[in-house]
C-alpha cells in the first residue's frame, strides 16, 4: 500500500476591492506565515504549492446555523455572531451539565469529535467571552476579572472597527490595556463614543443583550440518553414520556398546547425539528403522542437517524388557556367535538395544515366570494369545531355554488326584465316552468367599481323539478350592450 501524498496547505479566498484575499487558512498555511487579508497573488508568490478555494458565504451561513441548532442542547438562547461565531447565554443552564467547566469541556469535546476546531471562552459579559474565545481559548473568566484578562490582548479583542484600530495604533495605543488606562474623554473626542461603548460592554458597565435566532419555547422537557436511539418506536415511546411530564407543567399554568415541536439531536451534530399543531388547546399525553406518530409516519424515511439521537426535547411553542368544561351526569363532555378535534389534528399532522378546511363567511356581496375555505390551523379555540349560524339570506341560497359562474344561453324571456322561459347550459336545453325573482345584488363599488355590473338573480325550476340559481348581468336598453346570463348554483 502506497503512502498517501501529503495535503498541500489550504487557504480560503474572497474578493475584496477587486482583489482576491485570504479569508481563512488551515494550520499548515499558518505555519508558512500566511495571514488573513493577504493577497492570494502574494501568497502564491511566496508559496506556489498552496491550494486556494473560493469562499462560499451561503454554505458557511448554513453550516453556522446548523451548529447553532445543535448548540440548543446547552441553552435555548443561541445567537449568531457575525459569519464565524456563536453566542450562548448559559445563565441557569450550567448546573445541568455539572458546572461551567464541565459544560465547556463537553462542548469542545463534542465539536472535536465532529471534526471542528473550535475556540471557546466563557465570561459574565458577551464582550469578555468574545475576547477570551478568540485570544485565550479555552478560558473561563471569573466575574470581576474581565479587565485583567483584556489588558495584554490586542486591540481587536475589544471588537473595534479596523479603521479605529489603525487610528489607535498610530498614536501608540497597541493593546487593550493601554486603552483601559487612558483617560476616557480624549478617546471619545478623537475616536468616537463607539470605542467607549465597546469597553463598557466588555467590562459589564453597560448591558449587552443577546438576541436568540429562534424564539424561546414557553415550556420544554428533555431526556438525555446514555445510549443513542434510532428506531421510530423508541422515539415515539420517548415522546409519550415527555408529553406526560409536560402535562403537569401545563396543568400548573392552566394552559394547553396549540403548537408543539420535537427536537432530535443526532450524535454527529445534526438536529431534526418535527412540529405539529392542534385545533384546540391540548394536554393529554396520549393524544400528543398520537399526533407525533402521524407526523413521523408522514415523514416516511425523511428523518435520518444516522448514528442515533442522544437528546430528545419536546417544546410547547404556543399555548392557550385551557377551559375546563362541565360534564353531565353520564360523565360525557362534548365528546363529539373532542373526537372531531383529534381527527382534524391527526389528518393535519399526516398531510399538512392545509389538508383540512372549514367554511368561513366573508364580507362580500357577490355569492362566489361570500364563503372562503380556512385551514383549521388558522382558527383558535374550540369554537373552530362548532357550526357557525348562517346569515338569514343564506337560507335562500342553493346548497351548491359553482366555483365560478358559468355563462348560459337564454333562448326566450317572458318580459325583457323578467326570468328566462328557456335556457341552454352545458349543451342541454331546459324549459322553465316556475321562477322567483329578481333579487338584485350589486358588487362592492367602493372596491372594484368596473369589474362586476349589477346582477338580478332568479330561482328557476324546470319541467323535471330541478331547481337552479341564475342571474342576469347588466340591463336592457337602447345603446347598452345586451345583458349576459350565468348559472350560479343548484338547489337540492
Amino acid at each position: 500500500m502506497q503512502p498517501q501524498a501529503p495535503r498541500p496547505p489550504l487557504v480560503i479566498s474572497h474578493r475584496d476591492k477587486n482583489a482576491q484575499r485570504i479569508a481563512a487558512l488551515d494550520e499548515q498555511a499558518e505555519r508558512l506565515r500566511l495571514k488573513p487579508g493577504m493577497g492570494i497573488a502574494d501568497a502564491r508568490a511566496m508559496h506556489p504549492g498552496i491550494e486556494a478555494v473560493e469562499a462560499d458565504s451561503a454554505a458557511d451561513r448554513r453550516l453556522l446555523e446548523g451548529l447553532a441548532d445543535w448548540c440548543d442542547r446547552y441553552t435555548p438562547l443561541v445567537a449568531l455572531d457575525g459569519a464565524d461565531g456563536l453566542f450562548l447565554d448559559i445563565t441557569g443552564c450550567a448546573h445541568l451539565f455539572g458546572g461551567e467547566k464541565a459544560l465547556l469541556d463537553d462542548l469542545l469535546a463534542r465539536f472535536f469529535h465532529q471534526g471542528f476546531d473550535v475556540r471557546a471562552g466563557l465570561a459574565s459579559t458577551p464582550g469578555a467571552a468574545w475576547a477570551a474565545a478568540r485570544f485565550r481559548s479555552p478560558d473561563i473568566v471569573e466575574p470581576g476579572a474581565e479587565e485583567k484578562m483584556l489588558e495584554p490582548l490586542p486591540l481587536a479583542a475589544l471588537r473595534l472597527e479596523p479603521a479605529t484600530v489603525a487610528g489607535l495604533e498610530s498614536v501608540g495605543l497597541r493593546n487593550a490595556g493601554a486603552i483601559l488606562r487612558s483617560p476616557r474623554a480624549p478617546l471619545a473626542r478623537r475616536f468616537g463614543a463607539a470605542l467607549l461603548a465597546r469597553i463598557d460592554q466588555a467590562l459589564g458597565r453597560t448591558e449587552e443583550a443577546i438576541s436568540p435566532r429562534l424564539p424561546v419555547a414557553a415550556l420544554s422537557v428533555e431526556r438525555h440518553l446514555a445510549e443513542p436511539v434510532a428506531l421510530m418506536e423508541d422515539i415515539e415511546r420517548l415522546v409519550l414520556l415527555l408529553a406526560t411530564s409536560l402535562r403537569a407543567d401545563l396543568e400548573r399554568r392552566g394552559e394547553g398546547a396549540r403548537a408543539l415541536q420535537l427536537l432530535l439531536f443526532r450524535v454527529d451534530g445534526m438536529v431534526s425539528r418535527v412540529s405539529v399543531g392542534t385545533s384546540r388547546p391540548l394536554r393529554a399525553a396520549e393524544q400528543v403522542a398520537r399526533l407525533f406518530h402521524e407526523r413521523l409516519t408522514a415523514l416516511d424515511g425523511a428523518l435520518e437517524a444516522g448514528y442515533g439521537f442522544d437528546l430528545v426535547r419536546l417544546s410547547v411553542l404556543t399555548a392557550a388557556p385551557f377551559a375546563m368544561a362541565q360534564t353531565d351526569l353520564a360523565g360525557d363532555v362534548l365528546q363529539g367535538e373532542e373526537d372531531l378535534a383529534l381527527f382534524v389534528d391527526r389528518i393535519s399532522a399526516r398531510l399538512g395544515a392545509e389538508a383540512v378546511h372549514r367554511p368561513a363567511t366573508v364580507e362580500s356581496h357577490l355569492p362566489e366570494r361570500a364563503v372562503a375555505r380556512t385551514p383549521f390551523a388558522m382558527v383558535a379555540g374550540a369554537t373552530a369545531l362548532r357550526a357557525i349560524p348562517a346569515p338569514p339570506e343564506a337560507q335562500e341560497r342553493p346548497i351548491r355554488l359553482l366555483a365560478h359562474p358559468e355563462q348560459i344561453e337564454v333562448m326566450a324571456a317572458e318580459i325583457p326584465e323578467g326570468p328566462p322561459a328557456r335556457f341552454r347550459w352545458r349543451r342541454v336545453l331546459y324549459d322553465v316552468v316556475r321562477a322567483e325573482g329578481p333579487e338584485r345584488i350589486a358588487a362592492e363599488w367602493w372596491l372594484e367599481p368596473a369589474e362586476s355590473p349589477t346582477r338580478d338573480y332568479f330561482r328557476i325550476e324546470d319541467r323535471t323539478g330541478r331547481r337552479y340559481w341564475l342571474f342576469r348581468e347588466g340591463f336592457y336598453g337602447e345603446g347598452k350592450p345586451s345583458p349576459r346570463w350565468f348559472m350560479q348554483g343548484l338547489f337540492a
